[in-house]
């Protein structure tokens, strides 16, 4: 009898497979979505910047690139001469993705002018030394500055204050006038060739028509001939039979957006933080949808970002390795944070409170910039990020810490 006890205390029954999960996101020991969990409500907290030396990670597995082009080959040697059937590819536009790429840019320009104002009211810091940002009226005293002679600071940040940037950062690219034909920017080109941001270029050639910006858009379809592409529709009739409409939407673009944005921000701050919030989810959906068809490519050693079919040959990159690459980028598909820089702060619970310590850095969560800052103007929180910023955590006095395991 005695054993039998024994032997139930020290090696119990397995747990029901139905009550791990809820035990999991009870005691918050899930996985997190970067690495593979399938829950859509827990995100964990980023993971510290990796070494400048260290390439980003492939968003695609290598074996399913070398899969991929095996088979784009394969069907180029079957038919050497053929029409491209599938958008954007052959030069035109996707149709159901024009609508979402108004609202993208219209979206971008509503999160611009609501952080203008919410800056105003909720103060932002940033370190002199390096990247970091906080937002509230006292910055946090986490020691984690990775600038310049930071070791003789104890790795202290020295806080100044912040602009919209910081916030929120959108890369530039170069402007494609004709992304099929001519996909690439050359280097002796860099200075003839316009610059905007990424976010932009995307929506641009997604369907949206700026005057400032004039892009080719085609009617007919190109063709694939002995690896190069053939346009047998010229330039000239193109824009003879689209000038009116394309002068028409490029018109009355900018006119629209900025009376919808005077009609859209309320002069209430929560009404304000809701409305910037919810342009930025709309920018972030609408780029993951657009970015399933429009290439977006990112160097894998620095931030520089290309919308197009492939990276421009600008030797600029001055990163690791750069040396036996000659100055060229390294280029690789890009994820959403490489077109909009998210800029992950640590979650203040009080911003009226004393400052963010050091000791109880394991308690405190992190969110997006944009996130904090809507929330601290009064904005509801998201519940994409209610396990990153740990609401559900709740963290020790500062004479409490040895007490906790």
């Amino acid at each position: 009898m005695y054993k039998r006890v024994s032997w139930e205390i020290f090696h119990p029954k397995k747990l029901d497979c139905q009550l791990i999960p809820n035990l999991m996101y009870a005691t918050g020991r899930t996985h997190s979505l970067g690495g593979g969990g399938e829950d859509p409500l827990y995100v964990d907290i980023p993971k510290p910047c990796r070494r400048k030396s260290e390439r980003k990670p492939y968003p695609t597995p290598m074996k399913v690139l070398i899969r991929r082009a095996k088979a784009e080959r394969e069907a180029r040697k079957a038919e050497p001469c053929r029409m491209l059937e599938e958008a954007p590819e052959n030069g035109l536009l996707v149709p159901e993705l024009v609508e979402v790429a108004h609202q993208v840019y219209q979206a971008r320009g509503k999160l611009l002018q609501g952080l203008s104002k919410l800056l105003d009211v909720v103060p932002i810091k940033r370190c002199r030394f390096c990247s970091e940002v906080h937002i509230g009226h006292v910055g946090h005293e986490i020691r984690t500055c990775t600038g310049p002679k930071s070791g003789l600071r104890s790795a202290t940040h020295v806080w100044r204050r912040g602009e919209i940037e910081d916030v929120v950062y959108f890369p530039n690219c170069f402007h494609l006038h004709d992304r099929v034909g001519k996909p690439r920017v050359g280097h002796d080109e860099r200075s003839r060739v316009q610059r905007l941001p990424a976010i932009v270029e995307l929506c641009i050639q997604a369907g949206v028509d700026l005057k400032d910006y004039p892009t080719r858009r085609r009617t007919k379809p190109v063709y694939w001939m002995d690896g190069r592409i053939v346009d047998f529709e010229s330039e000239e009739e193109e824009e003879d039979d689209d000038d009116e409409l394309n002068e028409g939407d490029s018109r009355s673009e900018e006119p629209n957006l900025q009376a919808q944005l005077s009609d859209d921000m309320g002069e209430n701050l929560i009404e304000l933080s809701f409305n910037t919030l919810e342009s930025w989810f709309v920018i972030i959906s609408g780029a993951k949808e657009i970015m399933k068809k429009y290439n977006v490519l990112t160097c894998g050693y620095c931030p520089e970002v290309q919308v197009g079919p492939k990276g421009h040959k600008v030797r600029l990159c001055r990163a690791s390795k750069h040396q036996s690459r000659n100055g060229m980028h390294a280029w690789q598909e890009a994820t959403i944070d490489d077109l909009i820089g998210p800029n992950y702060v640590w979650h203040a619970w009080d911003p009226r409170g004393p400052p963010l310590v050091n000791d109880l850095k394991r308690y405190y969560g992190k969110a997006p910039a944009v996130v904090e800052l809507c929330v601290q103007a009064g904005a509801p929180v998201p519940d994409e990020y209610r396990s990153m910023m740990r609401l559900d955590v709740v963290p020790p006095d500062r004479d409490e810490v040895d007490l906790v395991a």
